[in-house]
């Protein structure tokens, strides 16, 4: 019998054994941890007009409706006075894009349509040519095409139904571009840039690029840059060594931190964070207020008249917390088995996460938003 246990013994540990070595590291990508440096989106804006709604436009004695309108038809030939537009077809938009780096001519982007007026709808309009511009006052696309809300708005003589928000509206591959992207190719150095700087993080993306291109090609600059020299078996060949980069993988070192949503009462713990030994002690008061008013009412003849007399019932409950110790939690499981074991409330757990930071107990940084 103990020959048997003692095998069932040593197969349990080797199982486990085995689960944990087959267990996968947590490894990222370079891709997701940093990006190039000069390889980067552009923001484009742009002003212009969506017509042909069904009288949800900008109210018709807008000026900038009315001087914008007149503009475009002088542009096709139609000359018109502004003060004789009292169209309420019309919205003045601001109309916005990104322009992805490396873009060619010809490229569509998608664009977003922003109500700037009094416009009660864009649904069922159509934004007409609009030049998009960048931070250097260049036009870079051309933006034109319907427009789609993904809502409705329909109104009455006594009421309306809305449905999500109408005055901002998409244009699926309403842009195109007319000019290649601002992109600056590295060439003797790529830099990476990390998202979130930290100096373990880039000295580990460097160790791992020199374990794959060969010592002293990866360099950290400082906590937020790597700089990978471009040696010769890769000067011709760029993407390809930008591609061998991205897909390496690192052990990315992550901050303690708790965030906090004081609105939702929402309770974010990271898994870098740990808990020392406390105790704690919770508790309030809950005060109930119940009004029942009562009719009083003179008898025949008496003269008087009816009233109401208010009857208030206030009853308070004092729920006085005992102080409850809690032990080391080396691990986020270990400090949500802690946590859970107090009973307390998502409300309670801000305040009681917040004390256990300011007695130096919880080793992480706290984050309300």
């Amino acid at each position: 019998m103990s020959r048997l246990v003692s095998t069932i013994v040593t197969a349990v540990v080797s199982v486990a054994v085995v689960a944990g070595a087959a267990s996968p590291a947590r490894a990222d990508r370079i891709k997701e941890l940093a990006s190039i440096e000069g390889v980067r989106s552009n923001q484009l804006t742009g002003f212009g007009l969506v017509v042909g709604l069904a009288g949800t436009g900008d109210d018709a004695s807008s000026p900038m409706v009315r001087e914008s309108l007149a503009k475009m038809l002088k542009r096709l030939g139609a000359t018109i006075e502004p003060a004789q537009i009292k169209s309420k077809n019309v919205a003045a938009v601001l109309v916005t894009a990104e322009l992805p780096p490396f873009a060619r001519p010809g490229q569509s982007l998608d664009v977003l349509v922003s109500s700037m007026g009094s416009a009660k709808s864009l649904a069922g309009g159509t934004l007409i040519a609009t030049p998009l511009k960048g931070a250097d006052g260049r036009t870079w696309a051309l933006a034109q095409g319907p427009v789609a809300v993904g809502g409705f708005l329909v109104e009455g003589g006594a009421g309306a139904q809305r449905k999500n928000h109408v005055t901002a509206a998409r244009v699926p591959g309403g842009a195109m571009v007319e000019q290649d992207a601002p992109t600056m190719m590295p060439r003797g150095e790529i830099v990476l840039v990390l998202r979130e700087p930290d100096f373990t993080t880039a000295t580990r993306i460097a160790d791992a690029i020199d374990r794959a291109l060969g010592p002293g090609t990866a360099r950290p600059r400082d906590a937020g840059a790597v700089a990978v020299t471009v040696t010769r078996p890769w000067r011709d060949r760029i993407s390809s060594l930008v591609a061998t980069v991205e897909a390496l993988e690192v052990d990315p070192d992550v901050p303690a931190r708790v965030v906090i949503d004081e609105k939702t009462g929402t309770v974010v713990i990271g898994g870098a964070v740990r808990l020392r030994a406390a105790a704690i002690a919770y508790g309030g008061l809950t005060v109930s207020i119940e009004e029942a008013p009562e009719v009083s009412q003179p008898g025949p003849l008496a003269g008087g008249k009816t009233e109401v007399v208010p009857r208030t019932s206030i009853e308070i409950t004092d729920n006085g917390g005992e102080l409850r110790p809690i032990a080391d939690a080396a691990s986020v499981t270990d400090v949500a088995a802690a946590l859970n074991a107090l009973g307390a409330k998502p409300r309670d757990l801000i305040a009681i996460l917040q004390a256990l930071r300011a007695a130096g107990a919880l080793r992480a940084d706290v984050e309300v938003m």
